[in-house]
């Protein structure tokens, strides 16, 4: 496999950031590795948050890749990586054969910005008022009804609100934040649609959402 030439060693350290999140999340996590035009896209699925995130890094060469590997070898790789000429060379580990979402991505383009997004702070605001609501319905379940299926029907009920008008739901900013997308509040996040996907992007990276699901019509495509 063609090895990623990483522009420094700061574009590899904020990927291999990332992936520390996914692992925690997932220790067997996989990511797609797009890679083009001297940026490389990395896509991966956080579980429970039914949501994609995209961390892009810029590369020294323009070469294609596209692949899906595991995101414990590649933070491994990463760690590894020589620094040649300024950047920073890694060897990506061998593709394996991903679950359905790695053929599900979000389009390159017809994105179109989204009116309304709040600022980080109320974003963060709204984030930890549900996670307070969360706790507080489950702190008064009686005994009888603490189970995992009733913890997982008030989550869905919560998470699956919007954020205001956007029609964004809570789980993607609750990832956002989760992932650190959320770190700076000098750079307000901002909300993209394109046919049947919305997008949060962030200086730190973005989280997609399909909005009839992540595998409701599904369509292969290169993203």
């Amino acid at each position: 496999m063609t090895a990623l030439r990483f522009a420094d060693a700061g574009e590899a350290a904020d990927l291999a950031a990332f992936l520390a999140r996914l692992i925690h999340y997932d220790r067997a996590a996989v990511v797609r590795l797009q890679a083009g035009g001297g940026v490389l896209a990395v896509f991966g699925r956080p579980p429970s948050f039914e949501v994609l995130a995209i961390r892009t890094a810029r590369l020294l060469d323009e070469g294609v890749v596209d692949v899906t590997v595991s995101a414990g070898q590649l933070a491994d790789a990463v760690d590894a990586g020589a620094a040649v000429d300024g950047g920073l060379v890694v060897e990506p580990p061998a593709g394996v054969t991903g679950p359905p979402w790695t053929g599900v991505l979000p389009p390159r383009g017809g994105w179109r910005r989204v009116a309304g997004m709040p600022d980080v702070a109320s974003v963060r605001g709204a984030v930890g008022a549900a996670v307070a609501e969360f706790r507080s319905r489950d702190e008064a379940l009686p005994e009888q009804r603490r189970t995992r299926a009733e913890r997982d029907r008030i989550g869905r009920e919560i998470w699956s609100r919007t954020l205001g008008e956007t029609g964004l739901p809570l789980r993607a900013v609750h990832a956002a934040q989760s992932l650190g997308f959320l770190a700076s509040a000098a750079e307000p996040p901002v909300l993209f649609a394109a046919a049947g996907w919305l997008r949060l992007r962030t200086p730190y990276g973005s989280v997609v959402v399909r909005t009839g699901g992540l595998t409701a019509g599904l369509s292969v495509t290169p993203a």
